[in-house]
Parts: C-alpha cells; sequence; structure tokens
C-alpha cells in the first residue's frame, strides 16, 4: 500500500485522488480552498491542513495545480511541500506548465527526491475512467518507479528527460485548439451558409476535424477557456511562427466565459456573438 499526496483536488485532481483511493492507497489531499476537498474526506483520504503536512511521509507526491506560479508556492512558499520531503519520494508534476519551469522545479528539490514531469492528455471523464495518456518526462529510473502508481489513472509514454513532458503536453494542447478554433469557423460558415448545425457536426465528424467533433461533444470533460489560452501562451513563448495558434489565441481571449470548457467556443451563442 502506497502513502500518495494529491496537492491540487480541481476539477482534475479530485478523480485523480479518487482513483488512487479505489486502488487500496492511502491518500493524503491539500487544496488551497479546503472544501473542494471534502467530498475526498467523505471516501476515504486524509485532508492535510498544508501542502508540508500533506506530504509528510509520502511514497509518492502528485502536483495538480493552475500554474507555474501555484506550483511554486505550493511547493516552495510558506508551509510548502519541499520543507517536508523525504530522500526516495517521487514528485509527480502533473500540472501544465512550461519545460523551462518544470526543470527549474526539478533543480531545486532536496537531494535524494526524484522528480517526475508528467502532465496529462485526457480530461475529467478520462481520469475518472483510468484512460488518461501520461507524457513522462525523466529519468528511466524515475518513470519505472512511478509506473505501478500512474497506470492506475492511465497508459504512460515516456517522452524523454526531464521537461519533454511538458513539451509533448504543450504539443497536444496546440494541436487542441488550433482544431476547435478551425471547428469554430467552420460552423460560422455553415450558419452563414444557412447549413442546419447538426448536419454541418455530422458531416466535420466524418473528415479531418472528426477529433475536435467528438471533443467539443463529449460529456464530463473540462478544460476552461482560460486555461486553454494560457497553454497556448506558454507554446507561443518559442520564436515559431505559428499563425493558426495565435487566431485561436485571440478567439479564447475574445471569450466571454473564460470559465467555461473549450467547447463554448463553438456553442452557437458565442458563433452569433462573433
Amino acid at each position: 500500500m502506497k502513502i500518495i499526496a494529491v496537492l491540487g483536488t480541481g476539477h482534475m485532481g479530485t478523480p485523480i485522488a479518487r482513483r488512487f483511493l479505489a486502488g487500496g492507497n492511502r491518500v493524503r489531499v491539500w487544496n488551497r480552498s479546503p472544501e473542494r476537498s471534502e467530498p475526498l474526506a467523505a471516501v476515504g483520504a486524509t485532508v492535510a491542513a498544508s501542502p508540508s503536512a500533506a506530504v509528510d511521509g509520502a511514497d509518492v507526491v502528485v502536483v495538480m495545480l493552475a500554474d507555474a506560479g501555484a506550483v511554486e508556492t505550493v511547493l516552495f512558499g510558506p508551509d510548502g511541500a519541499a520543507t517536508t520531503f523525504r530522500p526516495g519520494t517521487v514528485v509527480v508534476q502533473m500540472s501544465t506548465i512550461g519545460p523551462d519551469e518544470v526543470r527549474a522545479v526539478a533543480g531545486r528539490l532536496p537531494a535524494g527526491v526524484s522528480l517526475l514531469d508528467a502532465p496529462v492528455g485526457g480530461s475529467v471523464n478520462a481520469a475518472q475512467a483510468g484512460t488518461l495518456v501520461i507524457f513522462a518526462g525523466g529519468s528511466a529510473d524515475a518513470v519505472a518507479s512511478a509506473v505501478p502508481v500512474l497506470e492506475q489513472l492511465g497508459s504512460v509514454r515516456h517522452c524523454g528527460p526531464i521537461g519533454a513532458g511538458a513539451a509533448v503536453k504543450l504539443v497536444a494542447n496546440t494541436g487542441l485548439v488550433t482544431a476547435v478554433a478551425a471547428l469554430h469557423d467552420a460552423l460560422a460558415v455553415a450558419a452563414a451558409l444557412g447549413v442546419d448545425r447538426q448536419t454541418a457536426l455530422d458531416v466535420l465528424s466524418r473528415g479531418a476535424l472528426s477529433g475536435a467533433v467528438g471533443r467539443v461533444t463529449a460529456p464530463g470533460a473540462s478544460f476552461a477557456v482560460a486555461m486553454a489560452a494560457k497553454d497556448a501562451r506558454l507554446a507561443l513563448r518559442r520564436p515559431v511562427p505559428a499563425p493558426v495558434l495565435e487566431a485561436a489565441l485571440n478567439l479564447m481571449q475574445a471569450a466571454p466565459d473564460q470559465d467555461a470548457d473549450v467547447s463554448s467556443l463553438v456553442s452557437a451563442d458565442f458563433l452569433k456573438g462573433c
């Protein structure tokens, strides 16, 4: 039985913690808003008062937070997790942050603590079902040590050294948001030409945008527009010509509800307002 700490019990951290509980592990959780962890306490998780308390004595620490600033604070801020890491602990950094930030975290961890760069492909529904794809960056030994835990969440793909997992995740999210933006345009053309929305979706689901149609019509998925835009900005930090991604970012920044799922970018109401 592993002792697993999950730092961050938001949309993704909560189903991840539930998977670990279902696997017979002892699970400790921490969240900045403690009430978000109460449903997990009801099914057997221990709710810690601070990140340092959550990770004290843990074998594996999963970090699933909104951005690099949150990761910095939770690991290295006052009462941060790094103050109580013990040698042999494996830190699985699943937040979507940039490769440079991941490498910076690795360089600040105490001696004997291993970092696995492990963002995921898939949303809440995949986390609940245990079908996430985990993009792992790190040494072969670190990946091998974490696989028995991570396979409770889905499949593990070793992408390379620290930072490689974050890089692959940004590639994946670039594909997602540009495809959703293309679907937005296709549906806007359909509306302008008087093509029924469902007919357009049926036709598009059989072509190059089939993945985007599947994603925006999937139940149980949750990827906030603001988070998708954050990831697009991370990808655009590199000096690379990416006009389609830039256009997708502009579209996301124009969305009135930044907390809504990216599927809202192709909603009938949003299309009317463009």
